[in-house]
């Protein structure tokens, strides 16, 4: 009888049930005339009255009328100012945005002179608070190019299966799958949760390449290449190594596309990917999780998928704009978005405006001289006179137009979407090129988060809905 227990403890039948009917025919795609219905008592009975915020002091977006964030941690990592006190009096100033306390302006001025990619150099500030002296840099190159490699078949077997026309959502794909060849993913010891972060930061790029070439070779029928990165390459020279066919590109698109990625970095605690990344690694849970989370929130067109928006605009004003140098021309098109006229009426100039930025963006006018470079390389010199008129007309036209509280400049989306694409980056990879840059933020929070912090975040909601009496279902 024993002998009979263990065998059978050994076995496994597995038999194919008969449903009848279709009720098992797949997965279900379509927005039935049901769904639209049962959306509408959705909808009636969960909106509130707008009105209701501001009795009871609520804070929506966790930002104030003036668009100030609610204070909800504190941070070491990177810091924005966008305002000065003078004699007694908070003005607006030159928007200014320091890493460990360095500004980003003598950041990447110190490698740009030297004629170094910075990506490297920045990414162990960010981590490890401070600068690297040369032989620290050198080493930290060497792990970093040590970890950039992938499980073995992981390319074959995960990333090109079942390829997806969003590179964002292969990605976190691929990030949660590596959880599973991870033998220590749940543990949230220092040295691993580092060890984990300098290995998403290291395959990144090659994640999200190989998901576009996945993309573009079984979704839109081109060829198929994927190239190895090479250990002695920067991250911005691999990216473009192993994007292109031909595997070549200049010294002047490697040093841009590094600007980009070092700009695109870190921007506080409260933007809201790495604020995901807090809010997330305050339960206890595994770096994968964490990342992928991150990653839904960059995804967002409010978030990491602006850039996009900015060359689609542009691309129609091309079309509806006859005379690119009119400014009276290029002005009209300008309101007409204002008024949801043009484009997507939406009612949105993209590429303009910050969260906390009024007077300027320092990641574009750092951006912005190299951009001209490129575009007369490129021969795009009437694109980016185009690009400059608009940058120097929407602030005034949106003054005229809207009632706002703070002033208006171009910011890092305006331009960076223009380089991307002068690059020969696809769409699709654009806000990729994002997450590229921004894991080296998260990661940095997620450590301190973990250092100094064991509690979860737990904000409060209030709850304006009245009680209800219980009826039985027959008095319904």
């Amino acid at each position: 009888m024993k002998n009979k227990q263990r065998n059978y403890q050994k076995s496994l039948t597995i038999t194919k049930k008969r449903t009848g009917g279709k009720n098992m025919a797949g997965f279900k795609l379509k927005v039935t005339p049901e769904m639209e219905s049962l959306t509408q008592v959705c909808v009636e009975n969960s909106k509130m009255d707008p009105s209701l915020y501001g009795k009871y002091d609520v804070k929506r977006g966790l930002r104030d009328v003036n668009g100030k964030g609610v204070l909800a941690g504190l941070t070491q990592i990177s810091s924005i100012c966008s305002t000065d006190v003078v004699d007694g009096k908070t003005v607006p100033c030159e928007g200014r945005l320091y890493y460990r306390g360095y500004d980003i302006h003598e950041l990447t001025q110190g490698f740009l002179r030297e004629q170094r990619f910075g990506f490297e150099e920045v990414t162990y500030l960010l981590l490890f608070g401070k600068l690297p002296n040369e032989k620290e840099l050198a080493d930290f190159k060497v792990l970093l190019a040590g970890q950039r490699s992938l499980p073995k078949n992981f390319v074959r077997d995960v990333i090109m299966k079942a390829p997806t026309k969003d590179m964002m959502n292969t990605l976190s794909r691929s990030v949660l799958t590596l959880y599973a060849y991870d033998h220590n993913a749940d543990d949230t010891s220092l040295p691993n949760v580092l060890r984990q972060c300098l290995n998403l930061i290291s395959v990144f790029p090659m994640l999200s390449v190989y998901s576009y070439q996945a993309y573009n070779h079984y979704i839109k029928g081109k060829s198929l290449y994927i190239h190895n990165p090479d250990p002695k390459l920067s991250v911005a020279e691999n990216i473009l190594l192993m994007l292109r066919p031909d595997m070549q590109y200049t010294q002047l698109e490697a040093t841009i596309l590094d600007l980009a990625l070092v700009l695109h970095m870190e921007h506080g605690g409260g933007n809201n990917s790495t604020f995901t990344t807090h809010v997330v690694t305050s339960s206890g849970t595994d770096t994968y999780s964490a990342v992928a989370a991150a990653l839904g929130s960059l995804k967002g067109p409010k978030h990491g998928g602006a850039n996009i928006k900015v060359v689609q605009m542009f691309k129609d004003m091309k079309k509806q704009v006859k005379d690119w140098t009119d400014e009276e021309e290029v002005g009209a098109y300008l309101r007409a978005l204002l008024h949801k006229e043009a484009f997507d009426k939406k009612g949105l100039i993209y590429g303009m405006g910050h969260a906390v930025y009024s007077i300027s963006d320092p990641r574009a006018e750092i951006f912005k001289g190299f951009v001209q470079k490129l575009a007369h390389e490129k021969c795009k010199d009437k694109d980016f006179a185009l690009y400059s008129m608009v940058e120097q007309l929407a602030p005034k036209i949106i003054g005229e137009e809207r009632h706002i509280y703070k002033g208006v400049s171009a910011n890092v989306d305006f331009y960076s979407g223009f380089v991307y694409s002068m690059l020969d980056l696809p769409t699709e990879l654009f806000t990729p090129m994002f997450a590229i840059a921004r894991i080296v933020g998260w990661s940095a929070h997620r450590m301190e988060e973990l250092i100094n912090m064991d509690k979860i975040i737990r904000p409060a909601y209030k709850t304006v809905k009245e009680e209800e009496i219980y009826r039985p279902l027959e008095e319904r």
